[in-house]
């Protein structure tokens, strides 16, 4: 039994926040499932077949371990960094995928294309790494425009929080991250609709 069992994800927040790498290992043993279930709809919503769901809970461990002082507030905050982490990581593994497969080179995809491919199930095709690409692109985009919005979508589209549960994590109100919400899918369907025709 780990020093660390039984203590309160409150307490081993605390450590992590000091630096305690065994206290990120022991938060993450807390929300195992729930980081699960995270990584298992990111990989279905992208069709990743190649990288599992237990490999990618894993990478994000391996992330958020990585840094010296984990900047966390509470466990709603913790799940969406964790989602971010693994959105970073799906995002890597499909640019490396197509790198790979284009010696580097990028095709361009339409929207509707995108919309299907992130819709869609299958298997990890080069459409579905193009519209996983393009994607994280327009959210880098729109966190020059907008962090707060971008970590709205990062909680309600990767993590799977709620609207009261992301208005937690961000430390706003509910009607902020309505709003927010509603105004960041607009700007990802108009940037990715411009940037693509």
């Amino acid at each position: 039994m780990s020093k660390h069992s039984g203590e309160t994800f409150s307490v081993l927040l605390a450590r992590a926040r000091e630096g305690d790498a065994a206290a990120v290992g022991a938060l993450f043993s807390l929300t195992y499932d729930q980081l699960r279930a995270i990584a298992s709809a990111q990989r279905r919503r992208r069709g990743e077949e190649t990288l599992n769901t237990t490999a990618l809970v894993h990478e994000a461990f391996l992330k958020l371990a990585g840094n010296e002082k984990l900047a966390v507030h509470d466990r709603s905050h913790f799940m969406a960094v964790a989602a971010t982490a693994m959105r970073h990581i799906l995002l890597d593994h499909a640019r490396s995928r197509l790198a790979a497969k284009r010696g580097g080179g990028r095709a361009l995809i339409s929207f509707h294309e995108i919309e299907a491919a992130l819709e869609g199930g299958g298997d990890f095709g080069e459409a579905k790494a193009e519209a996983v690409v393009a994607l994280g692109e327009s959210l880098e985009r729109l966190t020059l425009q907008s962090e707060r919005q971008s970590r709205v979508v990062d909680c309600r589209f990767f993590a799977g929080l709620s609207i009261e549960e992301t208005a937690q994590a961000l430390g706003l109100s509910a009607t902020t991250v309505k709003r927010d919400w509603a105004m960041a899918q607009a700007w990802l369907y108009h940037d990715l609709k411009q940037s693509l025709e």
